[in-house]
């Protein structure tokens, strides 16, 4: 047995936390296609494509069952594709300056629609989004959509935009590389060259494609979505799109006004009215742009925005955007990915973002504690470092971005994770993340063409496998195989104790524990009180914990208790403990945890 001392330390104080909140990420396009054919750069009628038709009231309902409250529709909006929709008046992309061949959903070709391939009816596609969200809504989800702020697809054309609205860059004075009223920067007296692409990189891996002639029209060349200034971007560069600007000089300074110094004190009511006491004349041009196309997707019944590499864009057009977007509507969700720490309180103070990407701190931590490459005190440090901000720090474990937990790459077994799912979820009051066929044990092991295993590609036509294994005996009423049911069961346990337990609300005490494969903290709330520890290691771990005199009341201890974690195993099992005298004894079994809800003598003398 080990015996440790239960000695707890109080984080310090924070914010008032937001309520909790489980998002599911689905990558639209992918969801519903039920086609196994996989053939690396297959078309969409060979490898087929989910529809927004597919995310229908039972896919739903198993989704808020998950312990989900809000879904975010990736790759929704309109993008660059190689996919043939001339017959309903949409052009084609140059497949030279798109990435796969159903395009990466980052290459914006449209804000003012969503994309073909998702919609049955190609022509009514907006309709049959809007009946997503309806539907979505019905089962108590809300709904995020993306905003890719920084950069939009070189083909940019927003052809089904409302009366009145002009696309981006339509006024621009192309022989100016800058203009504070250019929604592009140029780079004059030159044409756009693709890249050079060497034999590992050609478009369409080398198949023949109409367009495909490793030319592209764009005179003068725009700059390229990372910032390259170049004419040719390199193969290494997102040269299939082109840096939108909001008034950053090429020097770095800033063409616009600065907000005050107390300004991260103010609320978006404030924050807001600062902006109308501005001169439109004095803002990019940009800025209102991309004000009203936020504000089109709110009237459709949008409930928020993630907004891709928001660090790209500068902190004063957020506090412009959010506070437009919080007096329509106050509680629309606005998460950033942004991966600077340095800058994480400007966006959420300055830049009034309700949540971050916590990938640098936590995300990369938990990751490295699964593979061994640390230990599980590096957690604390990670909390340790946002802990003023915790509840704002959104956690996660898979995204679009991220390898699969499943595959070879990162753990090889899902069940290797459920300890950092365990802290991930419970930990703090941050919103958790799970990426759609996460709780299936989907490992990306495709080979899709442009997109490389251990990710789901986001670029290509393809399955995703574990869905489609649980779709398919969801269908017809068969039982899931026992691998995916156990693990789908216990993603469905913890969201749930997540969004529901109220001592998850409160206080949070890191327990600093010896063992270099065991993690435990306390959360509590009034008398309520949790008791959480995850095990990481390989073997068995048996436990006696004395607890010390801060947790255990004078008169507690005479007689022994037996705990049930709320938690259990992904076998089912139950794990228990006993509480004799001060001590906790149990047994975890690898890769576990188990939260023990603290009888109320524990610390009713503090």
């Amino acid at each position: 047995m080990t015996a440790l001392a239960l000695c707890c330390f109080i984080a310090p104080a924070i914010a008032a936390a937001p309520e909790k909140a489980a998002i599911y990420q689905i990558f639209t396009r992918l969801y519903g296609n039920d086609k196994q054919v996989n053939k690396p750069w297959g078309t969409v009628a060979e490898n087929g494509v989910g529809k927004f038709a597919d995310i229908d009231d039972k896919a739903l309902a198993d989704i808020k069952a998950l312990g989900i409250t809000h879904v975010w529709y990736t790759g929704v909006l309109h993008h660059a594709s190689v996919t043939d929709y001339s017959t309903y008046g949409i052009g084609m992309d140059d497949p030279d300056v798109v990435k796969g061949r159903a395009g990466s959903p980052y290459a914006i070709r449209d804000y003012y629609n969503v994309d073909p391939d998702l919609a049955r009816d190609p022509a009514k596609r907006l309709q049959e989004f809007e009946a997503l969200i309806k539907r979505s809504h019905n089962h108590g989800l809300k709904v995020i959509i993306d905003i890719v702020p920084n950069h939009v697809a070189r083909g940019y054309d927003s052809v089904t935009a409302p009366d009145g609205v002009k696309s981006l860059g339509a006024d621009d004075n192309n022989q100016l590389a800058y203009s504070k009223h250019n929604d592009f920067y140029y780079v004059p007296g030159a044409d756009f060259q693709v890249p050079d692409f060497g034999p590992k990189d050609l478009p369409l891996g080398g198949a023949k494609a109409p367009g495909l002639d490793g030319q592209f029209a764009e005179s003068p060349a725009k700059w390229t979505g990372n910032g390259s200034r170049s004419h040719q971007p390199r193969v290494d560069d997102w040269y299939e799109t082109v840096k939108i600007n909001y008034g950053l000089r090429p020097d770095g300074s800033h063409d616009f006004p600065s907000l005050p110094a107390d300004a991260a004190t103010w609320n978006t009511t404030k924050h807001g009215a600062f902006w109308r006491q501005q001169d439109p004349q004095q803002l990019p041009s940009s800025w209102a742009k991309m004000r009203d196309i936020a504000r089109f997707w709110l009237a459709k019944g949008v409930d928020g925005f993630r907004y891709d590499m928001a660090e790209m864009v500068p902190v004063e057009f957020w506090s412009y955007l959010n506070s437009d977007i919080k007096r329509i509507k106050p509680d629309a969700m606005l998460l950033a990915e942004v991966y600077d720490p340095s800058r994480y309180r400007d966006y959420l103070h300055l830049g009034k973002m309700d949540f971050l990407y916590d990938k640098v701190g936590m995300y990369d931590t938990l990751k490295a504690v699964i593979q061994g490459r640390q230990g599980t005190d590096s957690i604390g440090l990670a909390h340790e470092a946002v802990a003023d901000i915790a509840p704002h720090m959104l956690h996660f474990l898979e995204n679009h971005d991220e390898q699969r937990i499943a595959s070879p790459e990162f753990a090889g077994d899902p069940r290797k994770a459920l300890p950092a799912m365990v802290v991930s979820s419970l930990l703090t009051q941050a919103p958790t993340l799970v990426y759609f066929a996460q709780e299936l044990g989907e490992d990306g092991s495709e080979d899709a063409g442009f997109g490389k295993p251990s990710r789901t590609s986001i670029f290509d036509y393809v399955g995703v496998p574990a869905l489609q294994r649980y779709r398919q005996a969801k269908r017809t009423g068969e039982a899931s195989p026992a691998d995916i049911a156990g693990l789908r069961r216990y993603y469905q346990q913890l969201l749930t104790l997540s969004l529901n337990e109220p001592a998850l609300r409160g206080e949070l005490r890191l327990l600093p524990l010896p063992a270099n494969s065991l993690f435990g903290f306390i959360r509590q709330s009034g008398p309520d009180r949790l008791l959480v520890l995850s095990h990481f290691g390989a073997e068995p771990l048996a436990l006696e914990q004395q607890l010390g005199p801060e947790l255990v009341a004078e008169d507690h201890g005479q007689q022994s208790m037996i705990l049930s974690s709320l938690l259990t195993d992904i076998d089912g099992k139950p794990i228990q403990a006993e509480l004799l005298q001060g001590k906790l004894r149990l047994k975890l079994p690898p890769y576990s945890s188990a939260v023990f809800r603290l009888p109320v003598e524990v610390g009713a003398s503090q």
